[in-house]
């Protein structure tokens, strides 16, 4: 599944390359998770205005131009990969004929954007605003942003304190910070020393902030390499991520770990996989 910081890579991939742009076309291929939510004929004309991301969605705003469009309405589309999303951006004469897995092309002035889904869990959903709905019903529960700097280790540590759930599950769950995927929550507590079963009330203060600060430091190394590729993830631009390579627990259980050469393990917690070392990261 596209995390964050694949998220952030595909939004860098093409959102100056379609910023300006004027809509020509919107094709539409099997039905998505959502409905579109307008008429696909009710976007030709707007320009593209800049990409932005929140979470794991990615805001694409849509404006008229109120000399030749009065009546025309300005808004966005609100764009999610689901499990085994990706957007392309290409050149109209370089972008192939849309395939079976293919569901959604903005075909623009500048070239066309294309949604491909194997699972169809993603989706494209128009909203007049991020602030109204159906944006703001699908963002409202989503936690702060891993680099907000009015994320505190003190505002965090109480956000994680008042839960009684396991700090990896806790993670997970992004309505106290985005950003922290499986693969990267295991990276990240690795870096901390802390154990992924231990419950979030017994997390001391100074251990949160370490915990924080390795987030912080594991989502920019991913953002840094690219993002993870373990399947089929690239970015619109078709180019690999390279994180996976790097990464010091994450699907090497069985192995030695780096730092102090014990056995890597692998659990299940929450339905997802989860790998750490047993004797580098304490309860």
């Amino acid at each position: 599944m596209p995390e964050m910081p694949e998220v952030e890579i595909t939004r860098r991939s093409f959102a100056q390359r379609v910023d300006g742009a004027r809509v020509l076309a919107v094709r539409l291929g099997a039905p998505l998770r959502w409905p579109l939510g307008c008429p696909p004929a009710s976007l030709v004309g707007l320009h593209v205005g800049q990409t932005a991301r929140r979470g794991k969605y990615l805001w694409l705003p849509l404006e008229c131009d109120p000399a030749r469009w009065p009546a025309a309405a300005s808004g966005g589309l609100l764009l999610h990969l689901g499990m085994s999303g990706s957007l392309a951006f290409a050149a109209a004469a370089q972008t192939p004929p849309a395939g079976k897995h293919d569901h959604f092309d903005l075909v623009t002035t500048q070239g066309v954007l294309r949604l491909t889904d194997p699972r169809r869990f993603g989706a494209v959903v128009w909203s007049p605003a991020l602030d109204a709905p159906p944006a703001s019903t699908l963002l409202a529960r989503l936690g702060a942003e891993p680099f907000d700097e009015s994320l505190t280790p003190a505002r965090f540590h109480a956000a994680l304190h008042a839960r009684r759930t396991a700090v990896k599950t806790a993670l997970l769950a992004g309505d106290i910070v985005v950003g922290a995927g499986n693969i990267y929550a295991c990276e990240a507590l690795f870096e901390a020393g802390i154990d992924p079963r231990l419950r979030c009330d017994r997390l001391s203060r100074p251990r949160a902030a370490r915990l924080l600060a390795s987030l912080r430091a594991t989502l920019a190394r991913a953002l840094e390499l690219g993002g993870s590729t373990l399947r089929d993830f690239r970015d619109a631009q078709g180019i690999d991520g390279a994180y996976q390579e790097h990464a010091r627990v994450y699907g090497r259980a069985g192995q030695a770990c780096q730092r102090c050469a014990l056995t890597l393990r692998r659990i299940v917690q929450a339905q997802r996989s989860t790998f750490f070392c047993p004797g580098c990261q304490k309860r």
